[in-house]
């Protein structure tokens, strides 16, 4: 049987006290260097392992923070979404460099009170929530007594939470009007319908309509859900119903790219006959063919920001929310 050994048996070992073996596993600089070395030699030599969740149970952390994806609108859009990736990619490395740890929950079709649950199972320190989906209210209702949390999501009227996120109005307004520039006028939009960041990417589109002096109509508005899959059948639908469009103003990049593999085998030409846009800037949207004309959200950018908002509150500061810019980045499906 292997005995694992103790702190104080390294302490015994060395001649030392407890708490110096603890400093000087800590490196902390109280202890002398030549006795940090001494320590940390014996330590090695006899395998001695720190016991991390003991130390974080003393010291009331858990060194963890959560990442959560509360997907009520979308059962089937999966981790390996690029913008999830990317995303999760980016808070994952700034995260680490912290010295935490990253744990993952995705929650499709969440039942009531699954956000006090989590916080509850105290696994986690703060959470991120990527994404406000369906759960504005759960999220609202959380932040009025838990600070220790930060959402990637649309800034919302009478909102509790501390965000970040991308001006989507404007972002939906650059890609519609970069279509209407072109002399499009048949102009319809594909996303979620039930999205905040989507609906204001919508009201861009709105916008960028009455902005030229054009009138636009309900059934512009196509609901398509986040994944390639349903944008294919989405605009195979269009196609096989004979809707006059010249251009698609997609919600992600994701659906942009369905939407265009499904014109090309169709036999339409992009740019030519439609042109389409996506929103996100993933490195996908540089790899199609033809590359996608998108809206580019600074995603490096905004991982930073959520977790230098993050641990200030975890640090007791209050802070603000946070918005980047949106940028038109034109390619060639456009």
């Amino acid at each position: 049987m292997v005995v694992r050994l103790k702190m104080s048996d390294i302490a015994a070992m060395a001649g030392v006290s407890i708490s110096t073996v603890s400093r000087a596993l800590q490196n902390n600089p109280l202890i002398t260097a030549s006795e940090r070395e001494r320590i940390q030699k014996l330590a090695l030599e006899r395998g001695y392992v720190v016991n991390h969740a003991a130390r974080n149970l003393r010291l009331k952390t858990t060194k963890t923070l959560g990442l959560i994806l509360p997907l009520g609108h979308e059962t089937e859009q999966r981790m390996t979404d690029p913008f999830l990736q990317e995303l999760t990619g980016y808070l994952a490395e700034e995260v680490l460099h912290r010295g935490y740890d990253l744990l993952i929950s995705k929650n499709t079709s969440p039942r009531t009170d699954w956000l006090k649950d989590l916080v509850h199972s105290h696994r986690f320190d703060g959470m991120f929530v990527l994404g406000q989906s369906d759960q504005h209210e759960a999220i609202n209702a959380l932040a009025t007594n838990y600070a220790h949390m930060v959402v990637w999501g649309e800034k919302l009227e009478g909102q509790n939470y501390c965000s970040v996120g991308v001006d989507n109005a404007y972002g939906g307004f650059l890609a519609t009007d970069h279509c209407l520039a072109k002399g499009r006028r048949k102009l319809l939009y594909l996303g979620p319908d039930t999205v905040p960041e989507v609906v204001a990417r919508r009201r861009g589109f709105e916008k960028a309509h009455r902005d030229r002096g054009f009138t636009f109509h309900s059934d512009q508005f196509v609901p398509t859900r986040f994944t390639f899959d349903h944008s294919i059948t989405v605009t195979e639908t269009l196609l096989n119903e004979g809707r006059e469009f010249d251009g698609l103003i997609c919600a992600s990049d994701v659906i942009a790219h369905g939407a265009l593999d499904t014109l090309i085998k169709a036999g339409r030409k992009v740019p030519q006959d439609v042109c389409v846009t996506g929103y996100d800037d993933v490195l996908l949207a540089q790899m199609i063919n033809p590359a996608l004309t998108t809206i580019r959200q600074n995603i490096a950018l905004g991982a930073k920001m959520m977790v230098e908002l993050l641990f200030q509150r975890l640090a007791g500061e209050k802070t603000s929310s946070g918005l980047i810019p949106a940028t038109l980045v034109i390619r060639a499906s456009s």
